[in-house]
């Protein structure tokens, strides 16, 4: 198996920082499609029996409010790992939370794209890790922070993508049992975005 592509059986997904807060001043694409796409990547981790690392910033300092009810509802077994840091990876909590998934790869995700993602990602590309971000399903507070952020994190070994292709890139076989949990995702996420009018 190659492992420079991000598949199911090597890859974790980590979610970091989607609360209400940090939501509202996204402006660097439409925040429901880009909503629609995380929970999409979520569903497909649950589904796909990926190991997940969600983590929060604020919540128990009273400052923000807990992980967003939408993605909540998709992962509401994984424990949040709450943090002082706008660095996730200064947090030792986060930090164990990687190690502790067994994986070497992690597609990451995170409010804001300049921020509280494009800071662990050059981190743990520093440590070795491999990273790849679905960019339609991270934001900004702008289009050029966004951007900007999503150079910076090319720059630092990161791999761009979306999340399509990040869904097909975890199980590869159509014909393998992935490729019908493939299927079934790709048709949930349709469905979810012709409700919103975006399809």
């Amino acid at each position: 198996m190659n492992d420079n592509l991000f598949r199911f059986d090597n890859s974790a997904i980590v979610f970091i920082d989607y609360q209400p807060e940090m939501l509202a001043p996204v402006r660097s694409m439409d925040q429901k499609l880009m909503m629609v796409n995380v929970t999409t990547l979520a569903r497909l981790a649950v589904k796909m029996g990926m190991p997940v690392v969600l983590s929060t910033v604020g919540v128990r300092g009273g400052v923000n409010q807990p992980t967003l009810p939408e993605l909540r509802a998709e992962i509401p077994d994984v424990p949040e790992i709450d943090r002082n840091t706008m660095n996730a990876w200064d947090d030792e909590g986060f930090r164990r939370a990687i190690r502790e998934t067994g994986r070497n790869s992690f597609i990451m995700l995170g409010l804001w794209t300049e921020i509280c993602l494009a800071f662990p990602v050059a981190e743990m590309q520093a440590e070795g890790l491999k990273t790849v971000v679905p960019t339609d399903a991270v934001g900004g507070m702008s289009k050029e922070s966004h951007d900007l952020a999503v150079q910076r994190m090319i720059q630092a070994g990161s791999v761009p993508s979306t999340t399509f292709a990040t869904i097909a890139e975890s199980g590869l076989d159509w014909a393998s049992p992935q490729g019908q949990i493939m299927r079934d995702i790709y048709g949930w996420r349709q469905a979810e975005l012709e409700k919103l009018g975006l399809a």
